[in-house]
């Protein structure tokens, strides 16, 4: 028998073999890296072999009762440029520990040296078993074990055994792995729908194709296999990519890097790279779904099996119930099934039939079933029968099972079939940091929150229908809302839908983002902005419509993109364009009568010379669906503090009110500017209607908001300064570099006024810098609309020149510019 002493010196006197030697791996490693000869699986394996033979030649040539076993990830071969070298070194518990000990550090050592990581083990196969029955995750790694050198006998007795253990602790053990793949995608996300996804932790990726590999492994229950080798190595050649371009050991794909991962692979850019990178990530997923059902289903079998042979008396089998649930559909074990007699070569319905009845009840529908669909099933013709249209309507009205059962249809090919214009906007992803979803999911994510609004509309078909189309422009050039118009017109005549119905649908498709943009950047005061959008929606129902349809849409986009407050504005907007649809036209606010509030606050500023204010907390919120049927439990988001300030007639006032309020750390959300001339007090008063909201804290004292208002107007106070000297005693964290401000003149503006849109990264004192710069180009703001999505800021001004009229053209242009080279400078 071979000792220990006697490998030693067998390797001693080979470290002149230069193939054994760090330096000869490290320049034969870096020449296999840096070739272009050879990429994805062949270089991981050819890494693998490579990383192999140095090892080998580290630990030395056969000794007995001792082996080198990769494990984990280098156990599969699935080296990337920065992985780990997972190793365990095995030995039978014969041999001297302090040599067991020394022949560690003879292979540990070299690792250490060329600064690769390494995670390693010395253990007896006993202390192995115990560990891996002690910490899932050891066990997950020994799955893997391959052997590299040394005793093969005591390696493939370690991995017999411990094969045998995964199965017969199955039962057990899975249920474990489940829960921590739950943990683990909480914390990490989804990464199909990620813009930094983790390749490695994020739930789709590559620990839960590994958890596959470990399921398979217990004989238990088994993934659907199609597609999932080719998702597993588009995965893992990305992350090979990602390790080369930043010379790091890291699994996040960050924005900054995503171009250059994409160049390193051939593709086009970061966009199809992610696609890429969703398409994977949802077959992961989905295959997890469908296994862990599967282990569940078993695991429930096994339990009761018991219970129910000794209740039938003997081994006879139970019986399987099977509950019809539609025709041609059943229910059964959980799951949704087809019937025995259904005939999907004979029914195109079925598809639609099957996952309508899935989702109204709640249910799954079974693997099999959709790759029979999918195999079998005539496409439907065009135009759709009747049902086909009710079936896909009785789909998207279950609400969030329809998520589940969509995935399926999806996964099998079964949407892009029955809408072929699907397969532009799936897996597309939202460049937008107030987007949670690719573009796909967000249609359905819109359609279940549609679902939830459906007992506000005459016609919730077409609601639900519009949620679907809304977006699906966004897989074509040039402005979405229009391409989805011709789009939605030709998939909704292929739906089935009459001339009158495809005429709606295309109209909401087309106007989806009219009322919310709007509402939270036009002034609704204004008659031009109302009748405009009477003009473009054309009727009471589809305004109906489209007010239900843009709530589902911004509460499907993500928490930044609706709130109690831009509810109430989009309600007074659909309120005064039902008026006009209706026959009534809206009155000008010029030639409105003020409010006994602020023609009281008017008169006491004139006659004090100075600023009043009055503050008063909004008590007309308009609840959402949501929160009008306590769907959380919870109460309805405030809509914040009305502010009114009335000051005596002069220059700086809009730029002194917002300043003064950015100091005291409020948000503005709203703000209207309106001159009075009263006849019981001689002189002209600014009056100013502010709606506001804490950023955090409490609200200021009135009397505090006065004093520094008083001070910022007669000049005394030195807004910016102050601004500056906050932002220096509490900088903000630099992330990515936000674009640079645009400004423009909007085209369809008001008859009274030029109306000056600004796009800006939102931060504190950016309204009081615009005030100073329409200040300084001499325009008078007649209002202002301020909108804030995530860290964006698109507000809109109202500005008159010195006749109180809208600018002439090349005037607004060159305010917009100034403005503009402000809020870059």
């Amino acid at each position: 028998m071979t000792s220990v002493n006697d490998v030693r010196a067998e390797s001693e006197d080979s470290d002149d073999n230069e193939d054994s030697a760090p330096g000869g791996y490290a320049a034969a490693r870096l020449r296999l890296l840096q070739g272009d000869a050879r990429s994805g699986p062949p270089r991981r394996t050819a890494l693998a072999e490579l990383t192999d033979d140095w090892l080998a030649g580290l630990f030395g040539g056969g000794a007995a009762g001792v082996s080198l076993v990769a494990v984990g990830g280098y156990g599969r071969g699935e080296l990337s440029p920065r992985s780990d070298l997972d190793l365990l070194l095995l030995h039978d518990g014969s041999a001297d520990s302090d040599e067991v000990a020394a022949l560690a550090d003879r292979i540990w050592y070299p690792v250490w040296d060329l600064g690769l990581a390494l995670d390693h083990s010395v253990r007896t196969p006993t202390e192995a078993r115990k560990t891996a029955g002690d910490d899932l995750k050891v066990q997950l790694g020994l799955l893997d074990a391959r052997h590299i050198a040394g005793d093969l006998g005591l390696t493939a007795g370690l991995r017999t055994a411990v094969l045998a253990d995964w199965r017969n602790q199955a039962p057990k053990r899975l249920p474990e792995l489940r829960e921590l793949c739950e943990e683990r995608a909480a914390r990490q996300g989804e990464l199909q729908f990620l813009l930094e996804p983790d390749l490695k932790e994020a739930r789709g990726g590559l620990r839960d194709a590994t958890a596959l590999r470990a399921v398979a492994a217990s004989w238990l229950a088994d993934a659907p296999r199609e597609g999932l080798d080719e998702a597993r190595r588009r995965l893992l050649d990305v992350r090979d990519a990602l390790h080369l371009t930043t010379g790091r050991a890291t699994d996040r794909l960050a924005l900054q890097e995503q171009d250059q991962v994409a160049a390193e692979i051939g593709l086009l850019d970061a966009d199809t790279l992610l696609r890429q990178v969703y398409e994977a990530a949802r077959t992961v997923a989905y295959a997890s779904d469908v296994t862990w059902r599967e282990v569940g289903r078993v695991l429930k079998s096994r339990a009761g099996r018991p219970r129910l042979r000794s209740l039938l008396g003997g081994g006879k089998a139970a019986p399987v119930e099977r509950s019809p649930l539609a025709e041609g559909v059943v229910e059964m074990d959980g799951e949704v099934v087809l019937a025995r007699a259904a005939k999907p070569d004979r029914d195109p319905v079925l598809p639609l039939r099957a996952a309508a009845a899935a989702a109204q009840a709640g249910l799954p529908l079974s693997l099999h079933a959709v790759r029979r669909l999918a195999a079998a099933a005539r496409p439907l013709p065009a135009p759709w029968p009747a049902e086909a249209r009710e079936q896909l309507v009785t789909l998207l009205g279950a609400g969030r099972p329809t998520v589940e059962v969509w995935e399926a249809l999806e996964a099998e090919g079964l949407i892009t079939r029955l809408i072929p214009d699907w397969e532009r906007v799936r897996c597309r992803p939202q460049r937008n940091a107030v987007h949670t979803w690719t573009v796909d999911r967000h249609l359905v994510e819109t359609a279940v929150r549609a679902a939830e609004l459906t007992r506000r509309v005459g016609r919730p078909d077409l609601l639900l229908v519009a949620a679907l189309l809304h977006d699906i422009g966004k897989g074509w050039p040039g402005d979405h809302s229009v391409a989805g118009e011709i789009i939605a017109r030709d998939v909704a005549a292929r739906i089935g839908f009459d001339r009158a119905d495809v005429a709606v649908l295309a109209s909401l498709v087309r106007h989806h983002l009219l009322l919310i943009e709007t509402a939270t950047r036009r002034d609704l005061e204004d008659p031009a902005t109302v009748r405009s959008v009477a003009d473009a929606v054309g009727s009471v129902g589809t305004l109906e419509l489209l007010h239900a349809l843009t709530e589902a849409d911004a509460l499907a986009t993500g928490p930044a993109a609706w709130s109690s407050w831009r509810g109430s504005l989009v309600a007074d907007l659909v309120k005064r364009a039902s008026a006009v649809l209706a026959g009534d036209e809206p009155v000008d606010p010029d030639e409105a009568e003020p409010t006994a509030e602020q023609e009281r606050l008017a008169v006491e500023a004139l006659r004090t010379g100075g600023p009043v204010l009055a503050l008063r907390a909004q008590t007309d919120a308009v609840p959402t669906e949501a929160e009008a049927e306590g769907a959380d439990g919870g109460e309805p988001e405030p809509l914040g503090v009305e502010l009114v300030i009335a000051v005596p007639e002069q220059d700086g006032v809009l730029p002194a009110v917002a300043g003064v309020l950015a100091m005291h750390r409020l948000t503005v959300r709203t703000a209207e500017l309106r001159a009075l001339r009263l006849s019981e007090v001689e002189g002209d008063a600014l009056v100013l209607n502010w709606r506001v909201a804490a950023e955090y804290g409490s609200l200021p004292q009135a009397a505090r908001l006065r004093a520094d208002l008083v001070r910022a107007l007669d000049g005394s106070l030195d807004i910016a300064a102050r601004l500056a000297e906050r932002d220096a005693a509490y900088p903000r964290r630099r992330g990515v570099v936000a674009p640079p401000a645009r400004v423009t003149v909007a085209s369809a503006g008001s008859r009274r006024a030029t109306v000056i849109e600004v796009r800006a990264h939102d931060v504190p004192g950016l309204l009081h810098r615009i005030g100073r710069a329409l200040e300084v180009a001499g325009v008078r703001v007649r209002s202002a609309h301020v909108s804030t999505l995530g860290a964006n800021a698109v507000d809109a001004f109202y500005v008159a020149g010195g006749d109180g009229g809208p600018l002439a053209s090349e005037d607004a242009v060159a305010v917009a510019r100034r403005v503009e080279t402000v809020l870059q400078g």
